[in-house]
């Protein structure tokens, strides 16, 4: 009775514990949605195209910067050994030591509007950078809902092989007690054997491609391989696509020029280079600037008069009613102290303003160099839009095309199967009354099974195919 107790107290205990689990474990399941998001998060080209983002913006705020005065403050501290002149203009050579400290400002007053050009250029150019990061995560999703598509596709190929070993397997045992009973011949079981060897080697081939098919997912994912993975497998009749009808390759044409951040890439890079261009043209003027300073200084050896001394010198003596009298003179002898630190950074502050010119006058050429490389450049932006224009337009026709040809294909696989399985129908019932032949019987059973791997793979390939066209609408992708 003891022993129940415990049992019973140790399930409510750890029934807590195996509900999360099981939990855990449904939460596995990956949707396309949350396949999509989590690469798009995840992903290292993703990453990277944030991280370029990310410094065209520095750069963007570095050249605002750029408006501002420029500032810097300068100090020094040496000690100065051999020949050198004093305040009084004297040669002396003795050590000292000195010191400095300076302000510098400057400014651009008029530079053609070089600099307010290349901020601008800076500014379409994170525009691009942004958009690029949109024009990657919509080429992972594209990517990563192929993945899961062929994932689905290997699945359900698994489960045809799968359903095609058992009945093989199931028609072996059959002919196996005829065999015994002495109603068969001994070949029929061997040819059934030979076919559930070719069944599980197919089986197997197909387990492995779904097995494979997943580390795909995962590397564009940039999931561990060896992490658990399992993705939700929605019935192929039941995703919902597009009326192939409603997906015209004009019309899908004209909104995918809008909406696809490709698109917005070049005609952000194209007003990019068109201000550049604008930049380095007006580096070849003149450059009319503002600059001003302060500095200070100190030398040991420096010095200054703090005081007078009073003395009576004798120059001569003369003699006054024959008594002699000593001439004098009075005489006043500065005297010198060392200038304190501070008192010389007083004494010395000096300051400085001005306007100032520099003219480009000759430097190799590289200034109009500069102009025209950007000229082409601009040019060379055009030429990559109109023919990534031109690409998109050929790809949804394309593309249009191919859904035609994988709903056409589909609708025929399907026909081939209903066939098929007619067929196969009949040859079974053939075969159990020994009006067929084993090898026949295999035959039928084959031409099934690669109706029906047809048939799948024809479905697949056109709910990709309009998911592509779904994908160029701007639609972005759903299952």
């Amino acid at each position: 009775m003891l022993y129940f107790c415990c049992m019973r107290y140790t399930i409510l205990i750890l029934l807590p514990f195996i509900l999360m689990c099981n939990t855990t474990k449904a939460q596995q399941t990956w949707d396309l949605r949350k396949i999509v998001d989590y690469a798009i998060a995840n992903n290292i080209t993703v990453k990277q195209a944030d991280v370029q983002a990310g410094i065209s913006q520095l750069v963007h705020k570095q050249s605002k910067l750029s408006l501002y005065p420029n500032a810097a403050l300068s100090g020094n501290v040496s000690y100065n050994n051999g020949p050198s002149q004093d305040a009084s203009f004297n040669i002396v050579n003795q050590g000292y030591f000195g010191s400095g400290l300076q302000l510098q400002t400057s400014a651009d007053i008029f530079n053609w509007y070089s600099k307010k050009n290349t901020i601008l250029a800076n500014q379409w150019e994170y525009e691009a950078a942004k958009a690029n990061t949109d024009k990657l995560k919509n080429d992972i999703a594209l990517t990563v809902a192929n993945n899961y598509l062929q994932i689905l596709l290997a699945k359900e190929q698994e489960k045809i092989a799968q359903v095609q070993l058992q009945q093989t397997q199931a028609q072996l045992n059959y002919t196996r007690k005829l065999v015994n009973a002495g109603s068969l011949p001994e070949l029929n079981a061997s040819e059934l054997e030979a076919q559930e060897a070719r069944d599980s080697a197919n089986f197997i081939s197909a387990r492995g491609n779904v097995v494979q098919a997943t580390l795909v997912l995962k590397s564009n994912m940039n999931i561990d391989a060896a992490a658990p993975f399992e993705v939700a497998v929605p019935p192929v009749e039941l995703i919902p696509i597009e009326n192939i009808a409603d997906l015209q390759p004009e019309a899908v044409y004209a909104l995918a020029v809008v909406n696809l951040p490709q698109q917005r890439v070049n005609d952000f890079r194209l007003r990019a280079a068109q201000k550049a261009a604008e930049a380095a043209r007006g580096n070849m003027y003149p450059t009319f600037s503002a600059f001003g300073s302060l500095g200070t200084g100190f030398n040991s050896r420096s010095s200054e008069v703090s005081g007078f001394s009073q003395s009576t010198d004798t120059i001569g003596s003369v003699n006054i009613s024959g008594l002699p009298y000593a001439v004098t003179r009075p005489s006043v002898v500065p005297k010198f102290s060392k200038t304190s630190f501070f008192n010389q950074y007083d004494q010395n502050f000096r300051q400085a303003i001005g306007v100032g010119v520099s003219i480009p006058l000759f430097n190799g050429g590289q200034l109009r160099t500069n102009w025209e490389r950007s000229k082409l450049n601009i040019r060379n932006i055009e030429l990559q839009k109109e023919g990534d224009n031109q690409k998109i337009k050929q790809d949804i026709y394309q593309a249009y095309n191919a859904a035609l040809v994988a709903l056409e294909k589909f609708n025929a696989s399907e026909k081939s199967v209903q066939a098929s399985q007619r067929t196969y129908d009949f040859a079974q019932k053939r075969y159990s009354v020994g009006m067929l032949g084993t090898f026949e019987l295999i035959t039928n059973q084959n031409n099934l099974f690669r109706a029906k791997l047809e048939n799948v793979l024809n479905q697949f390939d056109y709910v990709f195919k309009i998911k592509v066209l779904e994908f160029y609408r701007g639609q972005g992708l759903k299952l």
